[in-house]
């Protein structure tokens, strides 16, 4: 069964995780076999992460196509320089306190990497620098055990 991890999401972003629980300082998994996946060859146990970056600040897009592409090129590349994906995506979430559904244009970064204590420091800093250098309340975060093989 996937283990779904995610931040409360707040005025930057509640896309696609609306449902799911909450990260702190760091996320805690086990590793792919313990979590009863059997990966043949060449495939081997490994944790797929889904990052959910909104790009509006205060009601307006602040999360260029430029600035996020530094971002990505200062913050997530230089961590996981084995690959990842980035897709442009819409998201939406509940503003709670005006009742309302807000939409916002987004970025999910999926990322397949080992399921280590290493890796999952690298993702709770990634979600950091964004929250701090983009004054959003939080970053979506889904992670799950996959086979892989590259």
């Amino acid at each position: 069964m996937p283990r779904v991890i995610s931040s409360k999401l707040g005025a930057g972003y509640r896309t696609l995780a609306g449902t799911c629980g909450l990260i702190a300082a760091g996320m805690v998994a086990a590793p792919a076999a313990a979590q009863g996946i059997a990966c043949t060859a060449p495939q081997q146990g490994m944790q797929q992460v889904e990052l959910m970056f909104g790009r509006n600040i205060g009601g307006r897009l602040a999360v260029s196509n430029t600035v996020w592409l530094r971002f990505l090129a200062r913050e997530v590349t230089p961590r996981f320089p084995e690959g990842l994906s980035v897709i442009d995506a819409a998201g939406q979430w509940q503003d709670r306190e005006r009742g309302r559904v807000v939409r916002e244009p987004s970025k999910l970064v999926m990322i397949v990497t080992a399921d280590d204590p290493a890796s999952r420091d690298k993702i709770a800093a990634i979600v950091a620098a964004y929250k701090d250098q983009f004054h959003q309340q939080s970053v979506g975060v889904v992670t799950r055990p996959v086979c892989a093989a590259f």
